[in-house]
């Protein structure tokens, strides 16, 4: 028997990892309703989905701003995570790339609001649009790459060029609900494709 088993003390590395899964499990949570209900959403909704209580929210993001950046973070990072994977996992690197712009359209869903939330803070929101660009751009640009020396697309498809046309797609989505970005952006990487057979 382990001396944590004997004292009843949980070593402080099963703490820390029960710790870091319960925030991913409230960012996870967060990011859901903000889909549906934007930033502005109550914390008790966020705090329902999550299962927890809203002074666990708070006590680890004391601020609406806080959460919303914590969010956009964690959205951020699972996005450049899934890349690699949809790389090796997918049937071809073009329906990676189409995978992967899905979740990235699902992330710019997320982000919507964040300007708002943020405006007091201006210098804020610029650092997490370079950390946007410089953790998302590399994995456009693998994914893209991937599909050009598969032939599947031109070779003169720019990364920053998509990620900002996707992103400029998905601006008209707010307050219209008769605008689905999502069919301008499949007919994008139709687009792309043609090019090629062209």
């Amino acid at each position: 028997m382990t001396s944590a088993g004997q004292s009843g003390k949980v070593p402080a590395r099963s703490k820390r990892a029960d710790a870091v899964r319960n925030q991913q499990t409230l960012l996870a949570a967060a990011a859901e309703v903000f889909v549906t209900s934007g930033v502005d959403a109550p914390i008790r909704e966020i705090a329902a989905r999550a299962g927890v209580g809203v002074a666990t929210i708070y006590r680890h993001f004391p601020t609406r701003a806080d959460l919303v950046v914590a969010v956009y973070r964690h959205q951020v990072e699972a996005c450049a995570e899934a890349g690699p994977t949809l790389l090796a996992d997918a049937g071809s690197p073009f329906a990676a790339l189409r995978q992967w712009i899905d979740l990235f359209v699902d992330f710019l869903v997320t982000k919507h609001g964040l300007a708002n939330a943020l405006q007091s803070d201006n210098s804020g929101f610029e650092a997490l649009h370079t950390y946007f660009v410089d953790r998302l751009m590399p994995v456009c640009a693998q994914l893209l790459d991937a599909a050009a020396e598969a032939g599947e697309i031109g070779t003169d498809t720019q990364p920053y060029e998509l990620l900002r046309g996707i992103g400029n797609l998905c601006v008209g989505r707010d307050g219209d609900p008769r605008y689905d970005p999502r069919r301008l952006i499949e007919l994008l990487l139709r687009g792309l494709r043609r090019a090629q057979s062209a």
